[in-house]
Formats: structure tokens, C-alpha cells, sequence
């Protein structure tokens, strides 16, 4: 991680050292409703008060939240629903990227079609606007901007989202929802709690040599989709532990919230992904 990301981060979680952290999420919508009535007066940039650069952290760790509870839903139906494991894996994946995205100081405004990145300028920081352009559709510009980011370029789990190729988590994705003709229904039994926490054991615990890409020609790819997404929530705690530690009130509480079973551990086995995030064994 270069500096700057690290000081970006700590600027942005400060202000939440100084209250509740159960206190601390702002209302639905809160970045955006900020951040869209001042792009209708300015043509390059914002400024924005410490408290204000506050709904980037809040906003990155509510999608890495979202990210948790998905992978939840995910390894809870992974026998019960392939297609709802599979698209509910996905959007574990989707939602940790996102989170990293806000982590880096860029969020897109849907409605304004423009994309704002924070920029440090002298000792502050600056919300720079920019046009969104053709091939910058959510999924799309957040996947490509965070693996293209100095700070995480190395990671391999960390790749572009492509959809014109079948190895790719879009491709996967879009079958589940949009091809015809899936036909996956196996007979429909009660979620089991002692499932999931046996899925979630075995993919935390699972060897592999290369990053197990999802390929929609593999469809219903689960035990992939699970896997990458696992990973990249992994990645995406670590980095702010990397900063923070524990010593960020606000992140101290939802680093492990009180909805998630202790069976979540957030590590991993393998000895190049150890070094990736820094974990020990």
C-alpha cells in the first residue's frame, strides 16, 4: 500500500474516532444526496470538511458489510440454490470491490453520469469531477479502477470484470440471471446453520495454485464464485487493519460485526496468500 492511499484512510476515519461507532452511519444515501447538488454548481471540484470525508469511510465499509452478508447468503444456499449461491457470491465479490473503490476516494454519481475521485491538494483533500464515460458502468469502472490502482496492481484477485469471455465473474453472473433454460432446482430444504459454517471452513481451508476464476461454461462455478469472494473480503480488512489497527472506535466495532458467526475467521491457509495479506499462520 504507497502512502498516500494510507494517510487517505486515516483522514477519512478520523472523525469517526470521536463518536459512537453504532451511531456513526449516516442515512441511506447520504455520500450521494452530499455530493449531487454540488456538481450542479461546480465543473471540477468540491471541497469537503473532515466530517464530510467521513461518508467515504462509513460508505466503504457499509458495501464491505453488504459484501459479508452476501457471502453469508451465498454459503448458506450453496446446496439449497445454485443460482441464488452463485449470484449472491458474485455480489460478495462486486460489493468488496465498491467498498475499495470508496477506500481510494472514488464514487460514481448514477443520476449526474459522473464519476468523483478524492485528490490531495497541498494538506487537504479535494473531490475532483469527472465525465462518466461509455465503458464506465459500475461494475465494469470499479472492477477495472481498483486492480489497476498501484496499491493493489499485484493482487491476483484482484482483476478487470470482463463479460466477452466465459472465465470471468461477469460472465458467470450474467448466466445466472439472464440465460434461459438454467434448469437448477434441486429439492428445497430448511438452511442449516452447521452447513454453511462446514462451507465456510472448507473454502477458508482450501489449496488451489492459481486464482480459481468463475467460468460460466462451469456454470453453476460455486465453489469459485465462494472462493474469490472470500478473498477479497479478507483483502479488504486487512488493508484497513493495515492502517488502523484497532485503535479506530468505529472500526474496531464493525471489523467483526455482531451479526457475524464466529465461524467467520477472516484468514486463510495458503502460504502466498499468508504473505499477500500479511497474516500469520
Amino acid at each position: 500500500m504507497d502512502d498516500s492511499f494510507a494517510t487517505q484512510i486515516k483522514v477519512m476515519f478520523a472523525g469517526l474516532n470521536r463518536q459512537s461507532a453504532s451511531d456513526a452511519f449516516p442515512r441511506t444515501g447520504a455520500l450521494a444526496s452530499l455530493l449531487s447538488p454540488r456538481v450542479d454548481k461546480s465543473s471540477e471540484a468540491i471541497a469537503l470538511s473532515p466530517k464530510e470525508l467521513t461518508l467515504f469511510a462509513t460508505a466503504a465499509v457499509e458495501m464491505w458489510l453488504r459484501a459479508l452478508h452476501s457471502f453469508l447468503i451465498s454459503t448458506s444456499l450453496t446446496e439449497a440454490s445454485p443460482i441464488w449461491a452463485s449470484v449472491s457470491g458474485y455480489y460478495a465479490s462486486h460489493y468488496t470491490i465498491r467498498g475499495l473503490a470508496h477506500l481510494l476516494g472514488v464514487f460514481q454519481l448514477y443520476k449526474k453520469r459522473c464519476i468523483l475521485r478524492l485528490e490531495a491538494q497541498g494538506k487537504y483533500l479535494i473531490c475532483r469531477i469527472e465525465k462518466k464515460g461509455a465503458n464506465d458502468r459500475e461494475h465494469a469502472f470499479y472492477w477495472r479502477y481498483v486492480s489497476g490502482h498501484p496499491s493493489f496492481a499485484k493482487d491476483p484477485f484482484l482483476y478487470p470484470n470482463r463479460e466477452d469471455i466465459p472465465e470471468s465473474d461477469g460472465s458467470h453472473r450474467n448466466k445466472a440471471n439472464y440465460v434461459d433454460h438454467i434448469d437448477r432446482f434441486p429439492v428445497f430444504r430448511p438452511l442449516s446453520f452447521t452447513a454453511m459454517s462446514d462451507r465456510i471452513e472448507r473454502i477458508a481451508g482450501m489449496a488451489f495454485s492459481d486464482v480459481p476464476v468463475p467460468n460460466a461454461d462451469r456454470f453453476p462455478d460455486i465453489d469459485n464464485v465462494q472462493i474469490v469472494a472470500y478473498h477479497r473480503i479478507v483483502k479488504f480488512r486487512q488493508c484497513v487493519d493495515d492502517v488502523l489497527g484497532e485503535d479506530n472506535r468505529f472500526w474496531r466495532v464493525h471489523r467483526k460485526p455482531s451479526w457475524c458467526p464466529d465461524v467467520m475467521k477472516f484468514n486463510v491457509t495458503e502460504p502466498v496468500y499468508l504473505a499477500l495479506y500479511g497474516q500469520r499462520m
